[in-house]
């Protein structure tokens, strides 16, 4: 593959990903079923929920990329495929952390996972060429860290506000992108 200039790679991978809408979408339907779970089950599940239902995103991602019929992945070789290869692994690691907390404060799960990925979302700026997801990470972790240690709020409410927030910024993300790259 020859080399590309940066605005090139990220063009592939806002076209490729189409702004990033599949991924926050199913990430938000995630959230949502933990938020659920925790609502209408016990917090215990919903943790369960999250943890084992966010080691599925990129295979679900995988799957309805193919699904709708675009690229599932970048050509190999595409140099923003390392990059999107490494953001993807830091929410699984950083889950380890608010599980570890969540074994005595279960309250503070969801919180803490709003930081985690609300920081995982500050390298997709660079990936995707696209401000709006500085946005999404200073939300989600303003978000977890105003739950964490302000509002006095049902464990539930950080799983509910995420999933909104999330399938919200999956339509802004894929409407930024396609005013950018004039996909359909």
């Amino acid at each position: 593959m020859a080399p590309l200039l940066i605005s090139e790679a990220q063009r592939d991978v806002r076209r490729t990903y189409l702004g990033g809408f599949f991924g926050q979408l199913v990430s938000g339907v995630i959230w949502l079923a933990a938020a659920a779970v925790s609502t209408w089950g016990s917090t215990g599940t919903a943790v369960a929920t999250l943890w084992l239902g966010g080691m599925l995103i990129f295979p679900l991602i995988t799957l309805v990329l193919k699904a709708s019929g675009r690229p599932a992945a970048l050509p190999s070789g595409h140099p923003m495929a390392p990059l999107a290869m490494q953001i993807a692994f830091t929410v699984p690691l950083g889950l380890l952390v608010a599980l570890a907390l969540a074994v005595d404060r279960p309250d503070l799960f969801f919180p803490a996972s709003m930081i985690i990925v609300g920081a995982h979302y500050l390298p997709f700026v660079f990936l995707y060429g696209m401000r709006l997801f500085a946005v999404l990470a200073a939300l989600l972790a303003s978000g977890g860290v105003a739950l964490g240690t302000a509002v006095a709020a049902p464990a539930s409410l950080g799983a509910w506000l995420t999933g909104a927030v999330l399938v919200v910024f999956a339509f802004l993300l894929r409407t930024s992108a396609r005013e950018e790259t004039h996909d359909a």
